[in-house]
């Protein structure tokens, strides 16, 4: 018997990320990983992101060619995109869910894509495929869903698959289960997603589309009278508005840039305006951390720091600093998708979980 690996598929706008992992049980471990680059005016000849499918499970196939080897592809794993609510956990593929992930998702994104490349490649090679924590993953509990207006209720949309990935790393670091590690989880990358994970659960957070501190491109919660007014005000269009408070709002706005190693730069180079957005949205995150910790009571085992942002140690020292009375706080840089989707396949192949089946409907919660 050759030696198996789960592939693993990470579409983003213009990128395609695979990754090929060997399986040891519930073991995974890195073979092959690569960043699948799409010319922007290639994308663009696309009428859709559905459109995208064949173009980029060509590329995929491609990367299979040059990897895969001898090897045994024994599943595949994609990135679940915008479903509807979902509890957490690993989705197996199938036709239904490939067909709502390109035709009738909760928003169009390149990440719908993921259920359908996998889905592809998997039954080219008789396998089976999964997505695995989607951000559509909702476990609020009723109290968690009123916003103080019946029309308005709150919903999850969070960094799902990296924050339980997160929580798993930090059971093995505090030689704990994960179903009784109590802890928030702060994900900063171009978007923000403050978790509170109790007992495996993502049972509340400063979902990313509502009430989250400003990101490096995202204008996050809003005082609503004025943003009412601004609506009526004719200044802007409904699409102009959505896109100054998404993808050139929050530190962009303000600096006219979402890197934030530039931003740290100006900061050395004593610009003090960028030290006031910078510290301000660390502020933010602080205050988030602090509003997710009440909803564990204040009994964490960590905070944990991840996503892009939490490569920056000025990053880390300052959410350090500003919430120390709260728990210790652990590190972990970067979101490692393809990792945390190859764990959540192998999971499944070695019977430590099984997977939920399309369509999903999130398990009922007691108030």
């Amino acid at each position: 018997m050759t030696d198996p690996a789960i592939l693993s598929i990470n579409p983003g706008t213009t990128t395609t990320r695979c990754a090929l992992f060997a399986v040891n049980g519930a073991q995974v471990t890195p073979l092959a990983e690569e960043v699948l680059d799409h010319d922007d005016t290639v994308m663009a000849r696309f009428s859709s992101i559905a459109d995208q499918l064949d173009f980029r499970a060509g590329h995929v196939a491609g990367f299979l060619d040059r990897h895969l080897g001898a090897r045994r592809l024994v599943a595949c794993a994609g990135r679940g995109g915008m479903l509807t609510p979902v509890p957490s956990g690993v989705i197996a593929v199938n036709d239904a869910l490939v067909d709502f992930a390109l035709h009738r998702p909760v928003y169009h994104h390149a990440s719908n894509l993921g259920a359908p490349l996998a889905h592809r490649i998997a039954q080219a090679h008789d396998v089976p495929s999964y997505v695995v924590d989607p951000v559509s993953v909702d476990e609020l509990p009723p109290v968690a869903r009123l916003s103080g207006v019946e029309d308005l209720p709150r919903f999850s949309f969070v960094h799902a698959l990296n924050i339980r990935a997160c929580g798993r790393r930090l059971a093995a670091d505090l030689d704990k289960p994960f179903d009784e590690i109590c802890a928030v989880v702060a994900h900063l990358g171009a978007g923000f997603s403050i978790a509170a994970l109790l007992g495996g659960r993502l049972v509340d957070s400063s979902n990313r589309m509502e009430i989250s501190p400003f990101t490096p491109e995202r204008a996050g919660g809003l005082p609503p009278l004025p943003l009412i007014d601004l609506c009526y005000s004719g200044k802007y269009s409904k699409e102009a508005l959505l896109k100054r408070l998404y993808g050139q709002g929050g530190v962009y706005g303000y600096l006219g840039t979402r890197d934030m190693r530039r931003v740290e730069k100006m900061i050395e180079d004593g610009n003090q305006r960028a030290r006031l957005i910078h510290d301000a949205m660390l502020y933010q995150v602080g205050k988030a951390i602090g509003a997710m910790a009440a909803v564990a009571g204040f009994d964490l085992d960590a905070i944990v720091l991840t996503g892009g942002l939490a490569h920056s140690a000025r990053v880390a020292d300052t959410l350090r600093a500003r919430t120390r009375a709260l728990a210790p706080l652990h590190v972990y840089p970067g979101s490692d998708e393809c990792l945390a989707l190859a764990q959540g396949a192998a999971r499944v192949l070695a019977g430590q979980e099984a997977p939920l089946t399309w369509p999903v409907t999130p398990p009922r919660q007691v108030a």
